[in-house]
């Protein structure tokens, strides 16, 4: 064997007994094996802590977040007294306008037809602001609820839901006031508006700062949002024939706080938007469009969507 063999040989039996060393030997008879018996207590108790205790970190935006949510229906609330808003009879379609637009996506009663006329009515503000309910939970990480437990909890708003998991006083009076006041008459709606665009963003981000501590459930089939670790197993889906078991998934900013997109209509079009045109017009938030109507500023974000500068309907 050659010198050059005999060093490499050596180099390789170093490296495999170092290896050797940083290999542990659970068997039972070592020496040096762990008690799992004794470990076990105490794993618990510090998962036990870990429950109840919030996140102070998170105590700052969960204040911004409720803050947010009170400025943003104080303003639309507002806002809908001097702008006319339209929702429709018998679908969820919202428009923002003097009048209803004449576009043929209505499906009617009991959805028995399709690419109808839409017959519209005063909207109000929770076709503006879509109301997302959960289960109200007292522990941040609760058991799984049972079917039979699903009228012991009463159902809260989702947002307020993920904000006292992190142990928030929701009665707080620095929360619970708004920075929108509207209570003089001679109010300007424009700065009104620039302050719920601002509470509309402010709302949607920290949302999703939380989401990202404080895990959410939403359903696959008929969206249910479920503020926690795991959803409940009551069988209330009602999008199968037969009520059965929620399809759950991890929840985002667009299952807690939806943007509710609505046509929207913009200076080179028509005074009424026709079924000719839907390829031509855009869409927008309905919290953003109502507020670009009272004249506030429009996020760049949206400028894709809304189609600012594109073409008008022939």
């Amino acid at each position: 064997m050659s010198f050059g063999n005999i060093k490499l040989w050596r180099n390789k039996a170093l490296i495999l007994q170092e290896m050797v060393k940083g290999l542990r030997n659970y068997s039972s008879k070592s020496s040096l094996c762990v008690n799992l018996e004794k470990l076990r207590p105490l794993i618990m108790k510090r998962i036990s802590q870990a429950k109840d205790d919030p996140l102070k970190p998170t105590l700052p935006v969960v204040r911004e977040v409720l803050r947010a949510r009170n400025a943003l229906y104080v303003g639309v609330s507002t806002l809908i007294r001097h702008i006319p808003v339209w929702a429709c009879k018998y679908c969820p379609e919202v428009y923002i306008g003097e009048s209803g637009h004449l576009i043929r996506t209505c499906h009617g009663y009991r959805h028995r037809s399709k690419n109808k006329v839409h017959e519209w009515v005063e909207a109000s503000i929770n076709d503006i602001i879509v109301p997302v309910e959960s289960l109200h939970l007292q522990k941040m990480f609760p058991d799984v609820n049972k079917h039979h437990e699903r009228f012991d909890h009463q159902c809260i708003p989702a947002v307020v839901g993920l904000c006292l998991q992190v142990g928030v006083d929701v009665n707080d009076q620095s929360i619970s006031s708004s920075p929108i006041t509207p209570s003089f008459p001679n109010y300007d709606l424009k700065l009104i508006a620039r302050q719920t665009v601002s509470a509309w963003e402010m709302l949607r981000s920290g949302v999703h700062k939380l989401l990202c501590v404080h895990p959410a459930r939403v359903c696959k089939l008929c969206k249910e949002v479920q503020v926690g670790p795991s959803g409940h197993r009551a069988r209330a889906c009602g999008v199968l024939r037969d009520e059965s078991c929620h399809c759950w998934k991890r929840a985002w900013v667009e299952d807690l706080v939806p943007s509710n997109v609505v046509w929207s209509r913009r200076r080179q079009d028509a005074r009424v938007l026709v079924d000719q045109g839907r390829e031509y017009y855009g869409h927008a938030p309905a919290v953003v469009d109502l507020c670009s109507k009272a004249g506030a500023l429009v996020p760049s974000k949206y400028f894709c969507m809304m189609k600012v500068d594109g073409l008008s309907a022939p």
